[in-house]
């Protein structure tokens, strides 16, 4: 007996110990057990309490006062299935006759503290079906992310979502983004995240860095392009879309619209087109788009009228040449002048790190999700890398990028740089590579931006 005493101590203290320094492993260990016994046990009344049952059927009371029976109790939603993850629990299940999706969406606060768990998240899998996602833990607290992503072309992981799944960048699917965040929010981490997944790909980089380039110039050996200046990024855009253009005709000349030809394989994007004349999609990364958009004399204004065009015409014509935008700014409002505005509708991706204001949120999902708005200012401070992605379908999630530094990310960029493609049209941005000579003047002009 006291052996068995101690043991039964040795794997109480050991569980604590786990749950308090390892949540994943306790997870993996006890968690995973006692929640799936609790959930079962619990499930009928929690339900109940919830009030997620309804109400017997006309047959099931005929057939009882014909029996002479008991009234037959309200009835719960059925489970189908009950998976483990590494995060946590997913509960698949049917929905009863006059039951609907949001009425379990709108428990789903109260469904967490029922079953003691950390967060629970549903989605409608098709009609009459619902899929609960439960996490028993802070997944975002230290985020590990999968050994296994499901990655293609153009499809990179970027961060861990609040129910445990990955948080993809799908440009095929999302062309255009917006990132939003206040200084120290976890946003160039973001960005870094996502020059790293794209590297490994065929896909060119093209970058602009209006703070003399000291966040995307490190990375430079993976990018077919950069701008440090309003100036260069001026004449950057306006050869991205010359370039564009040049897509459009090639895909003309392409697009084999004959009688003979089946549906699928006329071509109306690159993607269309054979692997041995697709050109190379291209990616443009803008780091602080403020700086491109504000002027003080008239000379600026038409440069940042003409670096705002060259954005809104890439933004609504990119897509099928391969172009794809990741804008990122603190802000990103009517005060940056005409045409912003135009632009921002146009990106269909948003993510917003802690900003300074709801007005800033509110430029990021004011459109889209009033509920993003309230979550997106409720981030912590101290909660660096924590975002709010949404689309404009009006979903969202709560999401947070594994910390990547610097160096691990030039490093990444540098192991790839021999998949760097060389586009003729982006030739005279190529980045100079040379290392820097020391400067000891206080007065420092900004470096050409290309070789």
């Amino acid at each position: 007996m006291n052996a068995f005493m101690v043991a039964l101590v040795l794997v109480v203290v050991t569980a604590g110990l786990l749950r308090w320094r390892r949540p994943a492993w306790y997870w993996m260990t006890f968690g995973v057990v006692l929640a799936t016994m609790r959930v079962l046990v619990r499930y009928g009344s929690v339900m109940d309490a919830c009030g997620l049952t309804v109400p017997p059927s006309r047959w099931r009371l005929a057939l009882a006062r014909i029996a002479n029976r008991p009234v037959p109790e309200s009835r719960a939603p059925s489970i189908r299935r009950v998976r483990p993850t590494r995060t946590g629990l997913v509960l698949r299940l049917k929905l009863r006759p006059g039951q609907d999706a949001f009425d379990i969406a709108a428990a789903s606060d109260r469904l967490r503290h029922s079953f003691s768990m950390y967060g629970v998240t549903s989605r409608e899998i098709r009609s009459g079906v619902v899929e609960l996602r439960m996490t028993g833990y802070d997944v975002l607290k230290q985020v590990r992310m999968p050994a296994d992503p499901d990655t293609r072309p153009m499809r990179v992981p970027v961060a861990l979502r609040e129910d445990g799944t990955i948080h993809y960048r799908d440009y095929r699917a999302i062309p255009h983004a917006l990132t939003l965040g206040a200084t120290e929010s976890g946003k160039s981490v973001y960005q870094r995240n996502l020059v790293a997944g794209l590297a490994p790909q065929d896909v060119a980089l093209v970058g602009i860095d209006c703070k003399q380039g000291v966040e995307l110039f490190p990375l430079a050996r993976r990018f077919s392009a950069l701008a440090d200046n309003p100036d260069t990024a001026a004449e950057l855009l306006d050869a991205l879309v010359r370039h564009m253009e040049d897509v459009y005709q090639l895909i003309r000349a392409e697009q084999r619209i004959t009688s003979d030809v089946p549906d699928a394989d006329i071509a109306a994007d690159i993607w269309a087109l054979p692997v041995d004349l697709r050109p190379t999609p291209i990616v443009v990364l803008v780091d602080e788009v403020a700086e491109l958009a504000l002027y003080a004399n008239k000379e600026e204004e038409k440069r940042r009228d003409r670096i705002i065009t060259a954005l809104a015409r890439l933004a609504q014509l990119g897509r099928a040449a391969g172009i794809y935008l990741e804008i990122c700014g603190q802000r990103f409002g009517s005060e940056l002048g005409k045409g912003i505005t135009m632009l921002r509708a146009q990106l269909t991706g948003r993510t917003a790190h802690r900003v300074n204001d709801e007005s800033s949120a509110n430029m990021a999902f004011g459109d889209i999700s009033p509920d993003a708005v309230l979550a997106a200012i409720q981030i912590p401070a101290d909660m660096r890398g924590v975002a709010i992605a949404g689309d404009s379908t009006g979903g969202w999630h709560r999401i947070r990028a594994p910390h990547t530094t610097l160096r691990k990310a030039v490093n990444t960029c540098n192991r790839y740089a021999d998949r760097t493609p060389d586009v003729p049209a982006l030739a005279p941005f190529r980045p100079a590579l040379g290392i820097p000579r020391p400067v000891t003047t206080p007065a420092v002009e900004s470096a050409p931006a290309a070789a």
